[in-house]
Parts: structure tokens; sequence; C-alpha cells
């Protein structure tokens, strides 16, 4: 019987890549994995929804009621574990996870940002702030980037990226639409077939992609 990885998508707000993944599920794009859990660190969060009306078992670990980053994270991992998931997925859970999270899910957490890392990325860059950035500095092309988490913000090895044009007249929100669409809508799907499917590797931060499952 193949081998199906269970995945965890972390999020906080509407769950625009959680969709994404659900449609690769459905397409077949996403075969070797499945999301088992939607968790939210927001009660209000829409994703939480899109998880229902797909039938995928949602949980809520709201951020306001935990003192420090340290008893959250140690709140995430006791939920997690109990469900023998595989692999997480950040898709815009606002939050930054403590060390030993990091180290517990060591190369089995994937983020999706939203620019060309290292380009605006890191402490402070996360939604319509990094589409401001690239606007503001004049990049003609931006992008976003599947990558593992590490204790760095934005510094895990980078899985793959794909580059998306600025055009003339973008604003934030309109720059903001046009990434998501040409790039994380596709790339995280993608990184997440290739991590459940065995085709990923690690050599000195550099990410490696088989062409076969390595079983």
């Amino acid at each position: 019987m193949e081998d199906i990885k269970n995945i965890a998508v972390l999020v906080s707000g509407g769950g625009t890549n959680l969709q994404a993944l659900i449609n690769a599920e459905k397409d077949g794009r996403l075969k070797s994995g499945r999301v088992t859990l939607v968790l939210s660190s927001n009660p209000e969060a829409y994703a939480l929804s899109r998880a229902k009306e797909n039938k995928i078992e949602t949980c809520i670990v709201d951020r306001k009621l935990f003192s420090d980053r340290t008893e959250y994270s140690r709140a995430l991992l006791k939920e997690l574990n109990s469900r023998k998931i595989d692999l997480i997925i950040l898709a815009g859970f606002m939050y930054i996870l403590d060390s030993n999270f990091i180290k517990h899910y060591k190369n089995a957490i994937i983020n999706i940002h939203p620019a060309l890392i290292p380009s605006f990325c890191g402490d402070g860059f996360y939604g319509v702030r990094v589409h401001e950035a690239a606007l503001d500095y004049g990049v003609k092309l931006t992008g976003a980037t599947a990558h593992f988490v590490n204790e760095v913000t934005d510094g895990g090895p980078i899985i793959l990226q794909k580059a998306v044009e600025v055009k003339e007249g973008d604003t934030p929100e309109i720059l903001q639409r046009r990434v998501m669409e040409q790039a994380e809508w596709e790339i995280l799907p993608l990184a997440a077939e290739l991590f459940c499917a065995g085709r990923l590797s690690i050599e000195d931060r550099t990410v490696r992609i088989s062409k076969n499952n390595q079983t």
C-alpha cells in the first residue's frame, strides 16, 4: 500500500494557500500526501471554514491564551504529535515558532514566502508589507519562495522559487494577488508533493530534488 504522508497546515487568516493545497489534492498534483489537519492560531480564521467544507479536521490553538512563545509552541507540538503528522506547512501562519518546535520537526516544516529570498524577507516582512517593499525598491521581478523552516526567519534551505513580473501601475494588493496566483499556488503544492514523495534531500543547506522516489 502506498505510503501517504499526513500534512498539517498551520493558518491564521483566509487560507488561500490552504485552498491551493486542497485543489492540488483534488486534481492529482498532490498525490503522495494529504491534508489531514488544519490548525489555526486564530479562532476566527476563514481557513477553518475552508477546511470544514472539505471535511478536514480542524484545531484551534489560540495564541492569545498563552503567555509566551515557549508555552504556545509546546501546545502546538502536543496537538501535532497526537496526530502523527509527517509534514507541517505554514500557510499564512502569523507566529514565529520557537527553536524546540523547529528542532522537533527538523526539515519537515515548509513555509511559503511572497518574495524571491533573500530579497524582502526576514523579521517584519510578511503579507502585503513584502509587496510594498518590492514596489518601493523598484524591482522589475518579484515572486515566491517555498523553503524549509529553521531558527532564522525566512532563512531555511530553499526548495523552489518562481519569478513574477512587476507591472506598471501595480499596487501592493494587485501585486500580492498576482504573486499568489502565478507563484505561491503553484510552487507550494509542488514542494509538498516533492517532500511527501521522498524526493527532497539537503546537502550543505542546498536542497536536492531527485527524479524518482528514493525507495
